[in-house]
């Protein structure tokens, strides 16, 4: 294709998608990717992601948990698992960059009033809290803390594909009435299809415009559908839009970052950067980590599982263990 025609093709494109400024981009690479690896990343591949989600533009970049330090096993996770002080800086300096940093605090999982320094002594701009429907009292509390320790908040709902309506929507009732900027919309399991998405996502915007937040979009790609679901947020209203490089994340991954910036024609965003980490840097590592789209995390995708069991059966193939795919089959569904 000439330069030209290509021109012509993306003027073209560009007359029916349309950008929002209110939309944020938030690059979750090294966390969620880091649930492939026990978040065992080298300084390099942590730096080369810090580097592209500058160039390209990306307007956040979630670099791992602020998990306790309680019990702690020694060798057992990489240091992207606590994010202490001096692992952040040792990677991004004081961050004079417009990109922003996060990272991701588990309800119930972290020790939050010591582990998240006041704002002005950490590098780090906001707090993700990650909850299920029954830990929301402690999320509530997790958010007022770093909010008021000068963070920018938001809240992600996990699992939302297996909360009752009722209860969804007592929990956004709650969440609503938080600090938080943003309430995510999380597939966790990737079970979902483009008509829930249209009904949860108007279910948050019911909730969160009247309360001044935006939603945010967090997909899995078991059904192939992440990158797909996304849009169907977009469309709708959903302005934080949670991306990574190449979709690398927990089993079948994520909305790939390359296919989103794409797709979302706003010249803040570069996506040249972007093809080079892939290519380069994220695309070596799939054949150890084995992360995307495959036959056991489909299955799971259906059945509306956590994905704990494909991905256990994807790690014995990379141990040379041959496995049976109908015999993986008939186990998952004998669990319904």
């Amino acid at each position: 294709m000439s330069t030209k025609t290509a021109k012509a093709k993306n003027a073209a494109a560009s007359r029916w998608i349309s950008y929002r400024p209110e939309i944020k981009v938030v690059d979750c690479t090294i966390r969620d990717g880091g649930l492939m690896n026990n978040h065992h990343f080298d300084d390099q591949i942590v730096k080369v992601v810090y580097d592209t989600c500058v160039a390209a533009g990306v307007d956040y970049m979630e670099l791992g948990y602020k998990a306790s330090r309680k019990s702690i096993k020694l060798g057992e996770h990489g240091c992207w698992k606590y994010c202490q002080e001096e692992d952040l800086r040792r990677m991004v300096g004081d961050n004079q960059t417009a990109l922003k940093l996060c990272v991701m605090a588990d309800a119930e999982r972290c020790d939050y009033h010591e582990d998240i320094l006041p704002k002005k002594d950490s590098v780090l701009d906001m707090i993700r809290v990650a909850t299920y429907i029954s830990q929301i009292p402690t999320a509530l509390d997790m958010v007022k803390d770093a909010h008021d320790k000068g963070y920018e908040t938001t809240v992600n709902l996990m699992a939302a594909s297996i909360i009752p309506e009722r209860e969804l929507n007592e929990g956004l009732e709650l969440l609503a009435t938080s600090e938080a900027k943003a309430i995510y919309l999380v597939d966790s399991f990737g079970a979902f299809y483009s008509e829930q998405i249209r009904f949860l996502v108007k279910t948050y915007l019911a909730y969160c415009k009247p309360a001044g937040k935006e939603v945010g979009m967090h997909m899995h790609n078991n059904l192939q559908l992440a990158f797909a679901n996304t849009i169907e947020g977009i469309t709708l209203g959903a302005n934080f839009l949670d991306a990574t490089m190449a979709g690398l994340g927990r089993g079948a991954g994520n909305c790939p970052m390359e296919l989103l910036l794409g797709f979302l024609h706003n010249p803040k965003y570069e996506l040249r950067p972007v093809l080079d980490c892939v290519q380069n840097h994220v695309e070596p590592m799939r054949a150890k980590l084995l992360w995307g789209y495959d036959l056991p995390y489909l299955l799971t995708g259906l059945l509306n599982q956590h994905p704990r069991v494909a991905i256990k059966f994807k790690e014995a193939e990379l141990k040379g263990e041959k496995g049976d795919i109908l015999k993986f089959h008939d186990t998952v569904t004998d669990q319904e």
